[in-house]
């Protein structure tokens, strides 16, 4: 087993510079690693099994050993041990050209194969594991897509407010629009949106537990003449629309999908309606998604390359109107984020379990770095059929003040235990 304690001790001597790390194997044996007049975060490998499956693959094995306790973090936090390999290991660029690598994106067709069937079971594999979880991380509005922050004092309150009224903005509602909601989540980007006079909203998700949260906040608000929320596939809607909205669900959708998802946009759309599309991007092209988060965040999820979007977008006869890069507004959100779950940690270890706890840890670690070290940011999609759908520059943007609220809207009540309102350090 000494040719893995090997074969790990010189890549980190060779790798790591920035900051001190200190592995304890599973013979007992320590190496300190990286700068050794800097405070170490300290671990331990607990099995010469963890430490084959480590460096065999460690994209998939380092936070399957983080879940199961075959490493443990002995001194400083998960945080801090992400963060040093992210900026001495991530950063290479050649640390994509690896055989797993390689796999994956020969695999990567199959992997995000999404038909209507499959697409709903992956959907629930995320979702629809209790709307409790994502009480008690999220904002009390539900918004589980990035927020919109003008500076770092901005509370995620307020952020996801600004972020809904940045996209009705770049959709230039008018009264008596229709406006589809493709992945409404639990509802509150529609139930906003029903705030201007007269527009219609129609949500659609393939979450049975968003679903009924999303239509009792309709029902409890008293909007349900103007905001319907059913339970479908995109792919199945016929109706024509003069808006159509989708934040956070094209990241579902997969490569392989995309020519369809933006026909079935520009069949859907109005002659003269405008599509605002929020979604996660990746800044280097085409790539495989993590076999980590594929397997127990996200099965089937994709970030896409502007590269691969556009030459969809294209063939489907949509022009785009309007792009606009999102860089470190979903760091700061999913700051917020770990910092609500990490405070309300006892209550949602009551609902599961601690591998559970440990995996959401990971994931939310692991997303938040991606973003603050640029891998990943945010674009937003502005498509129509026709080039003056909008007007010709952005003035219309903020020129006008949004309502506050309709009569009678209500945002989803939160425990009265939970209060996500203060933001923490890292």
């Amino acid at each position: 087993m000494h040719i893995f304690r090997s074969i790990l001790t010189r890549k980190l001597k060779s790798k790591l510079a920035k900051g001190r790390l200190d592995i304890t194997f599973p013979d007992g044996h320590l190496e300190s690693f990286g700068d050794k007049t800097a405070k170490p975060i300290k671990i331990a490998i607990t099995s010469h099994k963890w430490l084959r499956a480590i460096v065999l693959n460690p994209e998939l094995q380092l936070g399957e050993a983080y879940m199961d306790g075959g490493l443990v973090i002995r001194q400083g936090n998960l945080y801090g041990l992400l963060e040093l390999f992210w900026k001495n290991l991530m950063v290479d660029p050649n640390n994509g050209s690896t055989p797993s690598s390689f796999f994956q994106m020969m695999m990567r067709s199959l992997d995000q194969f999404n038909p209507r069937g499959r697409a709903a079971k992956n959907v629930a594999h995320h979702y629809d594991i209790g709307n409790d979880l994502y009480q008690l991380f999220l904002d009390e509005d539900m918004q589980y897509s990035c927020a919109y922050y003008p500076d770092k004092n901005t509370k995620l309150r307020e952020a996801q407010k600004l972020k809904k009224d940045h996209i009705a903005r770049k959709l230039n509602l008018k009264k008596g629009n229709r406006v589809l909601d493709i992945g409404c989540g639990w509802g509150g980007m529609a139930l906003h949106l029903a705030r201007f006079e007269d527009t219609e909203v129609h949500g659609v998700t393939l979450s049975q537990e968003q679903l009924q949260m999303a239509k009792a906040r309709a029902e409890r608000s008293g909007l349900t003449s103007r905001v319907t929320f059913d339970y479908q596939d995109y792919r199945n809607l016929d109706k024509r629309y003069d808006r159509i909205v989708s934040v956070g669900m094209l990241e579902h959708v997969g490569a392989p999908h995309y020519r369809q998802y933006f026909k079935q946009i520009a069949r859907l759309l109005d002659e003269d309606g405008v599509a605002l599309i929020h979604t996660i991007g990746r800044k280097d092209g085409p790539g495989a998604t993590s076999q980590w988060i594929d397997r127990h965040i996200f099965p089937g999820g994709y970030i896409p390359a502007l590269s691969e979007l556009l030459p969809a977008i294209e063939k489907a006869g949509l022009q785009i109107l309007d792009i606009e890069v999102l860089r470190l507004h979903y760091a700061e959100t999913l700051k917020d984020w770990r910092a609500n779950f990490n405070k309300n940690y006892d209550k949602i270890l009551a609902l599961y379990d601690e591998r559970f706890m440990r995996m959401w840890e990971f994931y939310l670690v692991c997303s938040e770095l991606s973003f603050r070290y640029g891998v990943h940011n945010v674009f937003q999609l502005q498509l129509g059929k026709k080039q003056d759908a909008v007007p010709l520059t952005r003035d219309y943007l903020y020129e006008r003040e949004l309502p506050d609220s309709l009569p009678g809207y209500i945002p989803h009540p939160m425990p009265n235990h939970v209060n996500n309102e203060t933001r923490f350090d890292n």
